[in-house]
């Protein structure tokens, strides 16, 4: 007896299955940019106002003219300028430093065959798993035991070979460099590290921007770092600086507001310029070609 199957009727599409149209999705888009800008307009609206306008109801949302007292204001309370360039001159070490070691790293893990490889690099990765709260202790003990007690290497040395830098380093090279290539240059009889120079430094180019940029950001607004180490207001980084501004009841808010625009606005600059880099290098090195 030949049995029959009937199957089931086929389910419309309805409202979550139907894609968003154009004009949706331009809205959306619009409405979280705005979402994004609108505290970094406010921020610098407010580095413009006094204390007293800044909490008037409804807010000020236009610019003021409060621009001078405010900055006289940041100066007579901590040594600004010189807090930003403790910034710029950490930032700029652990970057270099960073890329350097990194980079031969992921080289080394990429290139060569050696004896525990794969462990040594899951050792490397296992390290992002450690929560950074465990470290503080750890990090003030082993600084103190360094006397690195309000040095600036405190910083930017132990950080030189980050799992982070290793591993985007490594994918890179691994994705994007022939092995054959490396092996060439052996025969011709270049050194390691002309090979590492003349060929592994140039081909990395995306990578080496985002690692550098991800690691002069994150170095530049690192607080709990120099929170630990620094104990004098001349050796304070700009994020330190500005939490010192902030007092239980008397804060100037027009002043820390302006510390705040005079301290971002080089971020801006520099992830406006390299926000291409950025996205390239991160999505370059994640499939194997």
């Amino acid at each position: 007896m030949a049995v029959s199957y009937s199957a089931p009727p086929a389910k419309s599409r309805t409202g979550f299955g139907k894609p968003l149209s154009r004009g949706a999705a331009i809205l959306l888009l619009v409405l979280g940019a705005l979402l994004t800008v609108l505290p970094f307009y406010f921020m610098f609206v407010f580095a413009t106002h006094s204390r007293g306008e800044i909490f008037n109801l409804p807010p000020p949302t236009w610019f003021g003219d409060h621009v001078g007292s405010n900055y006289d204001s940041l100066l007579s309370r901590t040594p600004f300028w010189r807090n930003l360039w403790n910034s710029l001159y950490i930032a700029i070490l652990a970057t270099v430093t960073t890329l350097f070691f990194c980079s031969l790293a992921g080289y080394a893990f990429a290139m060569y065959n050696f004896k525990y490889r794969e462990a040594l690099f899951g050792v490397v990765l296992a390290t992002l798993l450690i929560p950074q709260a465990l470290n503080i202790v750890p990090f003030a003990l082993i600084m103190q035991a360094f006397g690195w007690i309000d040095s600036p290497r405190a910083l930017w040395v132990p950080g030189m070979a980050g799992a982070f830098g290793i591993f985007l380093m490594r994918q890179y090279i691994g994705s994007a460099i022939p092995r054959e290539l490396v092996e060439a240059a052996r025969i011709d009889g270049c050194s390691e590290f002309a090979i590492y120079r003349r060929i592994i430094v140039p081909l990395t180019g995306p990578a080496m921007a985002t690692l550098g940029l991800v690691t002069f950001i994150a170095s530049w607004n690192n607080f709990l770092g120099p929170l630990i180490i620094f104990r004098s207001a001349a050796t304070y980084t700009a994020p330190l600086a500005l939490r010192t501004l902030q007092g239980l009841v008397n804060t100037d808010w027009g002043a820390l507001m302006l510390g705040v625009v005079l301290t971002v606005v080089p971020l801006l600059v520099v992830f406006a310029l390299a926000s291409r880099q950025l996205i390239a290098g991160l999505t370059a090195g994640a499939t194997k070609g």
